[in-house]
């Protein structure tokens, strides 16, 4: 069955966001709001655990306990933490800004040149991955994916597969001929429990990981001048992920 659509994740799949992005907007929001919280790397590396930035604030509430001004409940709080956060992210976006990975415009741009239908499925707000998109690659990025699966459209977040499953479903194709990219094992776990062929581009948060289920794992996409590590898997002699390499990984 022929390549019919790739389903990105974002967060440090597309971006390396997590590090010096998200976590400094929510160090941001927490400083705005008066709390004497502070993620450092360690820690957040070990809230990205859990997907969803509103649950990793519910997470860390386990550890540090309710604020005072928490006067609505735990959700509520978290909900306005997040919303905070979500600013501070967009700002950064624009100063200084958060560049693509290496090779994600290029295989995007020869993913639409090749007719093949591209996706998100991402735990993190709509609006953050349009700012990713637009800051990056122009005011109608977004319009060029077919379905943006993302923030609180299902319930259950990575890795349950629920939202894989929402964004095949609005594609109306069945996994056999789509393909996800992920950086991590809560998003591999996801993807393949939807019975998606997974390709994984590692980051210095999920370099550790188990990725035994991916079909191939690098260290990133690649480019002509800087071709990618084969991690596992088989390139097939490739040294950046095009729509050709795709197809090999989706026949294996």
């Amino acid at each position: 069955m022929s390549l019919q659509a790739v389903i990105f994740d974002v967060d440090g799949t597309l971006a390396d966001t997590e590090r010096d992005g998200h976590r400094v907007a929510f160090n941001a929001a927490f400083r705005e709001l008066g709390l004497d919280w502070q993620w450092d790397e360690s820690t957040y590396g070990e809230l990205l655990e859990t997907g969803g930035g509103k649950e990793r604030v519910l997470r860390y509430i386990q550890r540090a306990g309710l604020p005072d001004a928490a006067q609505d409940g735990p959700q509520a709080f978290a909900a306005s933490v997040h919303a905070v956060k979500t600013r501070h992210f967009k700002a950064l976006l624009q100063h200084p800004g958060i560049p693509l990975r290496p090779g994600v415009a290029r295989l995007l741009r020869e993913l639409r040149q090749a007719s093949v239908r591209l996706a998100i499925a991402t735990t993190s707000a709509e609006e953050s991955v349009v700012a990713l998109l637009q800051a990056n690659l122009g005011e109608d990025a977004a319009n060029g994916f077919d379905v943006i699966g993302a923030g609180d459209v299902v319930a259950e977040k990575k890795p349950a597969p629920d939202i894989y499953r929402w964004v095949q479903e609005r594609l109306g194709l069945d996994a056999a001929c789509c393909l996800a990219v992920e950086d991590s094992n809560p998003g591999l776990r996801a993807a393949t429990a939807a019975g998606l062929k997974t390709v994984v581009t590692v980051n210095g948060y999920t370099s550790r990981q188990d990725f035994a289920a991916a079909t191939a794992v690098l260290s990133d996409l690649g480019e002509p001048e800087r071709p990618f590590r084969l991690l596992r898997g088989t390139a097939h002699g490739y040294g950046q992920v095009c729509p050709a390499l795709l197809e090999r990984w989706l026949a294996q």
